[in-house]
């Protein structure tokens, strides 16, 4: 089976397609070694042989060199009809059939023959000519393939080529030919793979690790999994750190790597030896070692180093790895001093390569790269520090001195983003932090990744348990651990804890002296227990202590927390501020960590404030940015945003799509707080297209007394209410606006309280009770909140005055709705109010709609893309969505608008 490639497959599928409604196609799949071209194409092989002659080879580094061989073996099926071509064409042809020796014939004639002759047997049926290796045949049959797959012509003819990267000249040829390339799996699939290799499940740590070590390649993947011993499986011995001896893939680097010169052997080596160098430095190290400068050039055209402008480095990981593990230890120390030695300008990185010249434990090298370790750190430097730690680990003598760096390395290596990296080196420092603090000071970074990247309810016990060996040495630190366990009970649904943890904090934060940062965290933990605890009077006061303190803070987790307790103060527009701060501080100060965090919360409070489309943007960043550190409990918050935003702007497939992923995350992980929200937020969708049956049976569970989390139960409350006064069914309505009715009315800013007299309206059998509070309601709108909010409330004004038989009075209300929710991109809302408005007696005006008004927001945003130019894959990357969905909007917005092309849609938006 093949996992990660149905993207893929599915390219490859409707280019068969249009071959199979009678139209020519080619398609040329490239790849580096070992990413599986084989492996896809006898995968669409075995599903095409039943409705398609099949021509195909492989090619052969043996033959390579031997003109012809590649069309020989290709066309030998159908050798009968090439008497039936123009002479010249059938004499180009002749060593095919062996009638003749391989004439000197033009390469234009030799490519309209290869050309006919497959059309030709197209003719009969469809065909698919498939060559696997295309960069391994012969260059005259290479040449000829690429000849006619440039002109598929409209026989039902396909060519399938394989074709891999090592070298540009094979690539180079097939310039022209529609091409797919195969990029690394994903971690989901890569894991799926490597359960699929093993025949069980293997460890979590021992799969982390060969994941991270094999790059998403997957014949590494398979290598690695093939030459695991007993021991490492069980997880008694360390789990590999290369790929093994007799891999085929690196047996495929170390042949290139020694057909090359000497000098271009030394300049790989260089490059291999460091990250990422620049030419200047790589130019200064070879001169020093004595290295023709022109070598330089020689790698370069081996494809084993990639310049890309100022900067030189490896073009793939495993090609690092594999080569400096095949270097003899002489030539690894010579590289790393030559580097040292022409680095002085960067004493961090010159540090590293004397220290990895280093025979063992030293030091005076030790304390020289922590010292430049921990000024990188200051300076936000993470990515740099994390490997400066780690080899300053690799140096020390004593177990307690190398986990405590090897832990410094994973909290760099944490922030900088690479959560991965970060929980090998935990891992690595596990046997050596024997001591309660460094065991605690593990299992606070340990909570924290388990906390945006595991099991949320793990991570709560973890956290827990950290901050009691942490009590008695690091007390900030212990309460630490404690706000992030109180914020993965909420995650994991159980908002309870707050209180539980708030009170465990205080203990601890009880003796000694208390930092700004701990009396934060001390007054976030008290406030927000009382806010789930209903006792919204109790919670002012420390929510405000948190908003005073942060104020002397700069920190992006400061700014954060108190967006939060802003939030639920009903003070909005500070909480939309102070996110932006916490965005900016992670930005400023190089932690890519709490990044996703930051533009979560910040998204959150420009909902609250009806931005959709800042939102929008922040989210996707958000999202994009999460999958990136491989946070995926924070890409399913911004995914489960994402899909409220969908819902509230009328986007119905993709607010379902996306609703479906959440859902599909929170089962695998236990995440509570994102399906609620997506719960909600299909609710929503419910309403907005006039199914409040459905959207009361989705929103009742939410809204009640014990929702997921504070959030779902501010936003779910009084959709709830809305959704079950219009389909009939008030069952828990009077509870659940009761429990919304006491954080509302103690909170400062007018939304909250607004959106409650909205509820009371709703509920209100009396038609003059009912306008009293949508006139309040109305009145407290207009002071400050979400216009999206405010339309919402002159809907439902306008709706029952209609309903009252005041259409007159109603009219006002429903077209002042209609302008607010076109102006917020609510087109589904838009349209209700237009219906609302033609029911009151007004008609609607003519001539004042362009046909593009009748697409949703999403729909116009990916119609706009389409007119600037972009492919629907470009369109994908942009918005987050496979193809496959882009595609599918596409369909629809041919439909809505009446065109049936890409050009006529340009022409629309000219």
């Amino acid at each position: 089976m093949l996992h990660g490639r149905e993207r893929e497959l599915a390219v490859v599928a409707e280019t068969l397609s249009r071959v199979r409604d009678g139209g020519g196609a080619a398609l040329a799949v490239v790849g580096d070694p070992g990413t599986g071209r084989t492996a896809l194409l006898e995968h669409v092989l075995g599903r095409a042989t039943t409705s398609f002659r099949t021509l195909g080879t492989s090619g052969f580094e043996q033959e390579t060199a031997l003109p012809y061989a590649g069309l020989h073996k290709l066309l030998w099926p159908v050798s009968d009809r090439i008497g039936r071509l123009p002479a010249a064409q059938a004499a180009a042809l002749a060593p095919v059939t062996g009638e003749g020796p391989a004439p000197s014939a033009e390469p234009f004639v030799l490519g309209t023959a290869v050309h006919r002759l497959l059309t030709d047997a197209a003719a009969d049926g469809p065909v698919l000519c498939w060559v696997d290796d295309a960069h391994l045949l012969d260059r005259v049959s290479l040449n000829a393939l690429a000849f006619a797959a440039r002109r598929p012509g409209d026989e039902p003819l396909a060519i399938l080529l394989t074709a891999g990267l090592e070298t540009s000249a094979a690539t180079d040829r097939l310039r022209g030919v529609p091409s797919l390339r195969l990029g690394p799996l994903g971690d989901r699939a890569a894991r799926a793979l490597l359960d699929d290799l093993l025949g069980a499940e293997p460890g979590a740590d021992l799969a982390a690790d060969l994941i991270d070590l094999a790059a998403g390649n997957p014949l590494a993947l398979s290598e690695l999994a093939a030459a695991l011993t007993p021991d490492q499986l069980a997880g008694a011995a360390p789990p590999p750190a290369a790929l093994p001896v007799h891999s085929r893939l690196r047996a495929l680097h170390r042949r290139r790597y020694r057909a090359l010169p000497s000098d271009a052997r030394r300049v790989v080596l260089l490059v291999a030896c460091d990250e990422r160098l620049e030419l200047r430095t790589l130019a200064r190290a070879a001169t020093r070692a004595g290295v023709d400068p022109r070598a330089l050039e020689t790698a370069r055209r081996s494809g084993l180093i990639r310049v890309d402008g100022e900067t030189v480095e490896t073009p793939d990981p495993l090609i690092r790895s594999s080569l400096y593990a095949d270097a003899s230890l002489a030539e690894r120390l010579a590289a790393h001093r030559a580097l040292a030695a022409v680095l002085d300008q960067d004493r961090l990185r010159q540090s590293r390569h004397r220290a990895a010249s280093a025979g063992g434990p030293d030091a005076r090298l030790c304390e020289e790269l922590v010292c430049e370790a921990a000024a990188a750190r200051r300076s936000g430097r993470h990515a740099d520090a994390a490997p400066a730690w780690r080899q300053a680990a690799a140096l020390t003598a004593d177990a307690g001195g190398r986990a405590v760096r090897l832990l410094a390395a994973a909290t760099d290596s944490w922030l900088a983003g690479r959560t991965r990296t970060a929980r090998s080196l935990l891992r690595a420092a596990r046997p050596y932090a024997r001591s309660d603090e460094l065991r605690g000071l593990s299992g606070l970074l340990y909570g924290q990744i388990e906390l945006r990247d595991g099991a949320p309810a793990s991570a709560v016990q973890i956290l827990v348990d950290a901050a009691d060996r942490l009590a008695g040495s690091h007390r900030t630190r212990a309460v630490l651990a404690l706000m992030f366990a109180a914020e993965a009970g909420c995650v994991a649904g159980d908002h309870r804890q707050y209180r539980r943890i708030g009170e465990r904090a205080a203990a601890i934060a009880l003796d000694g002296v208390r930092t700004p940062v701990a009396e934060l965290m001390l007054a976030h933990l008290d406030g927000m227990a009382a806010t789930f605890g209903g006792r919204h009077d109790e919670a002012a006061g420390p929510l405000r202590r948190v908003l005073r303190l942060a104020e002397g803070l700069d920190g992006c987790a400061a700014k954060s927390w108190a967006s939060l307790a802003a939030f639920a103060l009903g003070e909005d527009r500070r909480a939309r501020d102070l996110a932006t701060m916490a965005v900016t501080r992670a930005r400023l100060r190089g932690t890519a960590a709490l990044l996703p965090w930051a533009l979560s919360t910040l998204a959150l409070t420009q909902v609250s404030l009806g931005e959709f489309a800042a939102a929008t943007s922040v989210s996707l960043e958000g999202l994009r940015a999460a999958r990136a550190c491989g946070q995926e409990n924070c890409a399913a918050d911004h995914l489960a945003m994402l899909t409220l935003l969908a819902a509230v702007q009328g986007d119905r497939d993709t607010a379902r799509a996306r609703a479906n992923s959440v859902a599909e995350a929170a089962k695998k992980r236990g995440l509570t707080r994102p399906a609620a929200f997506a719960a909600w937020a299909l609710g929503c969708l419910d309403l907005a297209d006039d199914r409040p049956e459905e959207g009361a049976a989705r929103l009742r569970s939410l809204a009640g007394t014990r929702p997921a989390d504070l959030f779902t139960r501010v936003l779910a409350t009084p959709d709830f209410i809305e959704a079950a006064v219009r389909c009939g069914d008030r069952e828990g309505t009077e509870t659940a606006l009761a429990a919304f009715d006491r954080w509302a009315r103690s909170t400062a800013g007018p939304a909250r309280t607004a959106l409650a007299e909205r509820c009371h309206a709703l509920l209100a059998e009396d038609d003059a009770a009912a306008e009293e509070h949508f006139a309040e309601a109305l009145r407290l709108h207009r002071q400050g909140g979400s216009a999206f909010e405010l339309a919402r409330t002159e809907f439902m004004y306008g709706r029952r005055l209609r309903r009252s038989r005041r259409p007159r009075a109603a009219r006002g209300h429903l077209r002042d709705a209609r302008q607010l929710f076109e102006h917020c991109g609510a087109a589904l809302w838009a349209e209700r109010a237009q219906a609302e408005l033609r029911a009151a007696g007004e008609p609607a005006e003519p001539g004042t709609r362009r046909r593009t008004d009748d697409l949703t927001p999403h729909q116009r945003e990916i119609a706009r893309l389409v007119a600037d130019g972009a492919t629907n894959r470009e369109i994908a990357a942009r918005l987050v969505l496979s193809p496959r969905t882009v595609d599918h909007h596409l369909r629809n917005i041919f439909v809505r608008l009446g065109v049936r092309s890409r050009v006529e849609l340009v022409h629309l938006f000219r």
